[in-house]
């Protein structure tokens, strides 16, 4: 009996492991999930390898390849065409090889010089299911139209109308109060020492262009050397950087520079040496002018900035934080003017030996390199920003000029020459530099401001920076002159003249003006045309004095 029944308990369990078996061998496994795929190649108008494309077309055609079928009902939510402000355009899709490659082209004409970001999201899927593995994103920027934007000019009639629009900066939009240049178009009260300068010297060349009379270019003068004489605050003579141009009360660069800047204020004593020098006649009210001029300028305490008789010059004072900022003057860069005008003060002036130890270091300023086979007398590797070799030399002429460290034509013509020949070349392949635009200075930036030159390229180019080296590039500045009037005239040329700076590869262009970039537009033109402010500022008996003690020769001197 016991047998049987485990007979029958063995027969159960074959049974049931055969019933088992069976039903496994019936059962289908699940198909496995479609692999998701990638984008293996693209193209914009036949150019490949690259997330940013400059110079595009308006009709791009983009060409994206894939590792398999796309289906083509994904495409439309999952590829967009979107202008940098956000704006999505309509975009026509076209699909090849078997449908793995797709091409994209926007429906309208895309804008000139306008920055346009292609994407293509993971909800793009295959025919056999899957979706991209990726994101992806593709940056067009389109080609600059090349269409003459405002009639032809001659030349001189260009360079005329350069000078009377920039020069508005000056006469218009000068502070109603001090008469004094504010520092930026956005600046409201805040006025610059330095900047002013700059536009003092532009009245001589408004009135020789007849852009303002005489007798409104002496009243403009009265009132700004009234302000400069009875409200400016100054500290042991020299100026602050900014002013309120209603109280004349200091008001702080940054946190310690917050009294005397000697660099600013020597360009504004170079303004106003130039006025004197112009508003020449008999008539009591140029006379009072030049005698409150005088008094001005004499009252500024060079010597005293040697800190405690040290040879060399120090740029800023506080009278709250002292010497604290710490910064020596020393060459090479835009402060040779501070050095002269401190040898020729009548009152406070400093020897020789702060000259050739504090601003040459006893030669060190030197350079003697080769760039692109120019040679560099005095500097840095490349020469540094263009506003080195213009502000100094607005009043100074550097035309046959040499003491024992340069020939000062050769400096500053072949630093202009190695900006220019370092634009056209673009080793960084920038877009838009080229023989027609270069020039690289200190201006403002996407975001902030920065001193550009060879060595700090960041893709943005100066109109000052050219336009200013006018006397010393001539016929590379004139046909870049041409170009941002002629061709980018439409984003850059506005009511006060060249706006500040653009960069073509983002795009973008600024909507400021600065006073130390305008007002050197319209003097280094005219020191091309006339030698106007060379003439004025050299005629200076102090200056020429100054000059041969420092150990410079010349004409004129």
């Amino acid at each position: 009996m016991l047998m049987n029944i485990e007979r029958i308990i063995y027969s159960v369990i074959v049974f049931s492991f055969l019933s088992c078996a069976k039903q496994r061998e019936n059962i289908t496994p699940p198909a496995p999930a479609a692999a998701d795929f990638i984008m293996t190649d693209w193209s914009v108008d036949k150019m490949g390898g690259s997330t940013s494309y400059s110079n595009v077309s308006q009709n791009p055609a983009v060409r994206l390849q894939f590792s398999t079928s796309i289906k083509r009902g994904s495409a439309t939510a999952a590829i967009s065409l979107k202008e940098s402000a956000g704006t999505a355009l309509n975009i026509n899709v076209s699909f090849g090889n078997g449908d793995s490659v797709l091409i994209i082209q926007p429906a309208n004409s895309l804008q000139y010089l306008t920055h346009y970001e292609l994407s293509v999201s993971g909800a793009l899927k295959a025919v056999q299911g899957g979706h991209l593995a990726a994101d992806a994103k593709i940056n067009l920027y389109t080609k600059l139209d090349s269409a003459q934007k405002f009639p032809a000019l001659s030349d001189e009639a260009l360079l005329t109308l350069v000078q009377q629009q920039t020069f508005r900066y000056f006469w218009d939009f000068a502070h109603p109060v001090s008469g004094l240049a504010r520092e930026r178009n956005t600046s409201g009260d805040v006025v610059t020492s330095g900047g002013s300068g700059f536009g003092i010297m532009c009245i001589p060349v408004a009135i020789e262009r007849s852009f303002i009379t005489r007798d409104a270019g002496l009243g403009r003068m009265q009132t700004i050397v009234a302000f400069l004489k009875n409200n400016a605050r100054k500290f042991h003579g020299a100026f602050p950087h900014w002013l309120n141009g209603n109280t004349g009360e200091a008001i702080p660069f940054s946190t310690k520079d917050d009294g005397a800047d000697l660099v600013e204020t020597s360009y504004l004593v170079m303004g106003l040496l130039t006025a004197r020098q112009y508003f020449n006649g008999t008539a009591l009210a140029e006379y009072k002018l030049r005698e409150d001029i005088n008094n001005i300028c004499n009252q500024v305490e060079w010597n005293w900035f040697q800190k405690n008789n040290e040879p060399v010059l120090y740029w800023h004072w506080s009278p709250v934080y002292g010497w604290d900022m710490n910064m020596p003057i020393r060459g090479w860069n835009e402060a040779l003017i501070t050095y002269i005008l401190a040898a020729s003060s009548t009152t406070y002036p400093i020897s020789r030996t702060v000259y050739d130890t504090g601003w040459a270091q006893n030669g060190a300023m030197r350079n003697g390199n080769t760039y692109y086979n120019i040679l560099l007398p005095l500097g840095g590797p490349m020469g540094g920003p263009l506003f080195f070799s213009h502000y100094s030399f607005l009043g100074i002429n550097p035309f046959g000029l040499n003491d024992q460290y340069a020939n000062y034509q050769i400096q500053v013509v072949n630093h202009a020459k190695i900006n220019f020949e370092y634009c056209k070349a673009n080793p960084r392949q920038k877009f838009g530099y080229s023989q027609w635009c270069w020039g690289l200075t200190a201006s403002d930036i996407p975001g902030g401001y920065a001193a550009s030159s060879p060595l700090n390229d960041l893709g943005v180019i100066a109109p000052t920076a050219a336009l200013s080296s006018m006397p010393f590039t001539p016929v590379e500045s004139l046909q870049t002159l041409r170009f941002f009037y002629y061709t980018l005239g439409d984003k850059i040329w506005k009511n006060y003249g060249f706006t500040d700076a653009f960069n073509m590869s983002v795009p973008w262009f600024a909507d400021s003006f600065l006073a130390i970039d305008q007002g050197p537009v319209v003097l280094m033109i005219e020191n091309y045309r006339t030698k106007l402010l060379w003439n004025l500022f050299m005629s200076c008996q102090e200056v020429k004095a100054g000059m041969r003690k420092l150990g410079f020769t010349g004409p004129g001197l």
